[in-house]
């Protein structure tokens, strides 16, 4: 991964305000971004945000996140549906070629999976062309199945790839820490070709802190084998940003810089460094 792929997933350093990251991007000679919503509407708003990735140089890789798509009632997935357009809206306006999705889990109180993915396929469906007309791709991220109940019923590359099949246009977020255990991995990314709409990376570190939501680590502090996905998806004939993206309690405590400097270091290798012994980190903090 060279530093002109190399894009900062603004989670990674989630301390940072927009200014902050983009700032911190330019130090460390990183030249493109993906922000957050949360963040953005921190910066005041899309416009906002937008003069100053512009003013630090810098390009959008994405938008975090739009999704969650299920619930209970028909208000809430209109709620939704309206969400995800003010999403798209703020892509637009940052310049971001695409808007994440994670789709959401099961609606309070349901067991019905084949019903969620349905809320799901048909939210979508329901702003895809807004998305199209917007010059904004919509990336469906699979996430792994322990966040099925409560933040993706698409779980899978295989299920992404059937909503893209459904969906025309709408592409596919590849993320490491999602989809590094698939044994279908090889071929899912090959159907998803020229669907990929974007690739994250981190690893899988050991032990997941309680909720597991914070247990990724840095590239090459983990178990997943990032250079096979790294070559799959180049396969795929992807060749745009790859982004890194942590969540990790340890990482956000260490000072942005330093962060960046181990990101920028470890740029040639998508598996970044080994510790002593070549045995993969349990930390996940920056060595």
């Amino acid at each position: 991964m060279s530093v002109a792929r190399l894009s900062l997933n603004q989670i990674t350093t989630n301390r940072w305000n927009v200014r902050e990251a983009a700032e911190g991007c330019a130090r460390a000679g990183i030249g493109t971004i993906a922000l957050w919503r949360d963040k953005v509407a921190e910066a005041g708003g899309a416009a906002a945000a937008a003069a100053i990735v512009r003013d630090a140089g810098l390009q959008l890789s994405s938008l975090c996140r739009g999704g969650f798509f299920p619930a209970a009632e028909a208000a809430g997935r209109a709620a939704a549906v309206d969400d995800n357009r003010r999403a798209i809206e703020e892509a637009a306006t940052l310049g971001a070629p695409v808007v994440v999705l994670v789709c959401g889990g099961l609606p309070d109180g349901s067991r019905d999976l084949p019903a969620a993915r349905a809320m799901v396929r048909d939210g979508i469906a329901a702003v895809a062309e807004e998305a199209a007309a917007c010059g904004v791709r919509l990336g469906v991220e699979p996430l792994h199945p322990m966040y099925c109940a409560d933040r993706s019923v698409i779980t899978t590359l295989g299920e992404a790839n059937d909503l893209a099949d459904e969906l025309d246009g709408v592409g596919i977020v590849v993320d490491a820490y999602h989809v590094w255990w698939d044994p279908q991995l090889e071929a899912q990314v090959a159907r998803a070709g020229d669907r990929i709409a974007g690739f994250h990376v981190c690893d899988w570190t050991l032990p997941l802190p309680a909720g597991a939501l914070l247990g990724r680590g840095l590239p090459g502090d983990g178990w997943a084998d990032l250079v096979r996905l790294r070559r799959a998806v180049d396969a795929a004939g992807y060749d745009g940003p790859i982004e890194v993206e942590v969540l990790n309690q340890a990482v956000w405590d260490t000072p942005g810089d330093d962060v960046l400097r181990r990101l920028v270091e470890d740029a040639d290798s998508v598996t970044g460094g080994r510790v002593a012994g070549g045995q993969p980190a349990n930390e996940g903090g920056v060595r």
